[in-house]
């Protein structure tokens, strides 16, 4: 019997009769595109990716920590630590079908030819995270907030190119104006930075390219949620380690003055924390519902992070052009969801 301390992304549940796999019993509202498994993982994921921002601006800039790739290590590390417990005590799964009715045997976690199979998106998971991190540093926060939320036009063209998934005018209406509600936000923004903006870009690819990524392996693998961020740590940690070795973070990290300091140890730990929980929720939204609303969720939760990011860093004087573009930014993504709710 299948333990049901934890949700994942299994296959429809017994007596879900719909022709695409979601049951009228679980849908949000009656016509909804969307469950309600489906809504929760989307609010869980905005809740957790507003803290881990912040966490991460907080030792990138107020403690100013050299190593973002050092960072990705440790939270690496932790979710690794974190699935492998919670399997070893069977509180989880990390194959759908799987009931629990083995020995439990660790070397059977996961076989070795679904592990090979997730490595695409393993690259990808350790590409989008280097980037991600990289980008907070590179510019202020609610300008980061701004320029992310561009990740739609780029992740709609990546799902095309690699699942052919197409959107109604709606939905791409709905896009149209989170992307211009962006541009116009930082049409005035005096704290440009071509490189710090660059970064920003490219972090929206490989987020793009990641997600999407989930969407096709995370339906072929056999795997759920915590079974895919499993063979990410597994094939992406050795790599980090070495690559932060090589690159001396390693002993900069060893020589980083605040280390051991009590307040940047509890920053760290947040930061591990909470990236456990959103990688998972990435997972299981980007499983339930698609790629592109998960993209648009991380825009849904910008609110939050602007209002705090002003609050806490500062970095960026008010200005009414930016104050309307985050405005039209959330109406655009306000309009997505209800599309998606009514399933127009």
């Amino acid at each position: 019997m299948r333990n049901p301390v934890l949700p994942v992304s299994d296959p429809p549940l017994a007596g879900e009769n719909d022709t695409d796999g979601k049951g009228v019993d679980d849908r949000l509202f009656k016509g909804s595109a969307m469950t309600k498994r489906g809504a929760y993982a989307a609010l869980s994921y905005m809740a957790c990716a507003v803290m881990l921002v912040l966490f991460n601006k907080a030792a990138l800039s107020s403690y100013q920590f050299p190593c973002v790739n050092v960072i990705t290590l440790f939270q690496m590390v932790s979710s690794t630590f974190f699935l492998y417990s919670l399997r070893r005590k069977k509180i989880i799964s990390f194959i759908a079908a799987d009931s629990f009715s083995g020995s439990g045997s660790t070397s059977a976690f996961v076989p070795l030819k679904t592990l090979l199979h997730t490595l695409p998106l393993s690259i990808a998971y350790l590409m989008y995270m280097l980037a991600s991190m990289a980008s907070v540093r590179g510019v202020n926060v609610p300008m980061y907030t701004t320029l992310r939320r561009t990740t739609v036009a780029f992740t709609m063209v990546i799902e095309y190119m690699l699942t052919g998934q197409r959107y109604t005018r709606s939905i791409i209406g709905s896009v149209g104006v989170i992307i211009f509600g962006a541009f116009f936000a930082g049409a005035r923004d005096l704290s440009f930075d071509f490189y710090g903006y660059g970064v920003v870009f490219l972090a929206n690819i490989t987020t793009a390219v990641y997600l999407a990524t989930i969407a096709r392996i995370g339906k072929s693998s056999g795997l759920n949620s915590f079974g895919l961020m499993w063979c990410n740590g597994i094939i992406c940690g050795p790599i980090l380690m070495i690559w932060t070795f090589m690159s001396g973070d390693l002993e900069k990290t060893i020589s980083f003055p605040y280390l051991f300091s009590p307040g940047f140890m509890v920053v760290l730990l947040c930061s591990c924390v909470l990236a456990f929980f959103l990688n998972y929720s990435i997972f299981l939204n980007t499983t339930l519902n698609s790629a592109l609303t998960q993209t648009i969720c991380g825009n849904m939760k910008d609110l939050f992070t602007v209002g705090l990011g002003w609050m806490v860093f500062g970095g960026l004087p008010f200005d009414l052009m930016n104050v309307i573009g985050q405005l039209l930014g959330f109406l655009g993504s306000g309009l997505y969801a209800y599309y998606k709710i009514i399933g127009k």
